[in-house]
């Protein structure tokens, strides 16, 4: 069973080529939110760090996180910071604490407008974030999500493939896989599950702003239970069904040198040791 318990939001956009006129009402550039649970209080509450960046066409637009499913609590302190604003775009970045009674799985979420004008047809927008408070019991603490961090807008000459790796970690040591938020990427992008954002080279013709939405989730190394305050568990297993990929070298492991070739006749001389070396690799799975 393939166990996906929290994941992180991010939105991103590529421009490929010049930009194109924008309106007020198309406004949205991104969005990128983390967790991270703090204190445990004797009651069972919790306290909760949300941390934000949302980047818009200007300053003007609000950009308040809301309750969107499960007992969110109460929001115990705010701090939002303008950190760029110019002619192009405005990035405001916010830490929210958040005192949670119990230590339960609740969401957030951002509702939105509108991106920016884009060739793709992606309209309006909407951001959101799981986050499972119940205590691991590899880690003794709560889940903290995968953390990431990207300027809103990439640029690339219409004529020049190129590959994005964007950052990924997750400070609980899970695997970090990405997926897309929606289908029907267009054909010049492409999102691997290694979280690379790959554009392939274009004619003219396709030059103006793409918006690119994406998951980015933590999947178990290892089979563990999740308690919840009062003492219910729960059983969460390792990633061991369908995976996205079957290039060997990903999910599947490869052989690396000096590894010898299958089938391949090994001689030693009698009363030697026979000293063998086999090197592997599986980037997205262990």
């Amino acid at each position: 069973m393939s166990v996906c318990w929290s994941w992180t939001a991010v939105l991103v956009l590529l421009l490929c080529g010049a930009q194109r006129g924008r309106t007020q009402q198309n406004n949205f550039y991104g969005t990128v939110i983390t967790v991270d649970p703090k204190d445990t209080y004797e009651n069972g509450s919790m306290t909760v760090v949300l941390r934000y960046k949302n980047a818009f066409t200007s300053c003007s637009h609000s950009d308040t996180w809301e309750c969107y499913h499960g007992d969110c609590g109460s929001e115990s302190h705010l701090v939002v910071n303008t950190v760029y604003n110019t002619s192009e775009w405005c990035q405001r970045e916010g830490i929210m604490t958040r005192l949670v009674p119990i230590n339960t799985l609740f969401y957030m979420q951002l509702q939105g407008g509108n991106w920016i004008n884009n060739n793709n047809s992606i309209v309006s927008w909407e951001a959101w974030t799981g986050v499972n408070l119940m205590t691991r019991s590899d880690t003794g603490k709560s889940n903290r999500s995968p953390q990431t961090t990207i300027i809103p807008s990439l640029r690339v000459p219409s004529n020049c493939g190129r590959n994005f790796t964007l950052l990924a970690f997750d400070p609980d040591g899970d695997l970090v896989i990405c997926r897309p938020w929606y289908r029907g990427y267009p054909s010049i992008l492409n999102l691997s599950p290694d979280c690379t954002l790959s554009f392939t080279a274009t004619d003219s013709s396709n030059e103006g702003n793409y918006v690119v939405g994406l998951y980015m989730d933590d999947y178990l190394n290892q089979d563990i239970t999740l308690t919840l305050t009062g003492g219910s568990q729960y059983n969460h297993t390792t990633m061991d069904g369908a995976v996205a990929s079957c290039t060997e070298g990903q999910y599947l492991p490869r052989f690396l040198p000096p590894t010898p070739d299958n089938r391949a006749q090994l001689y030693t001389p009698v009363g030697h040791t026979l000293e063998i070396t086999i090197t592997t690799e599986a980037t997205l799975s262990t």
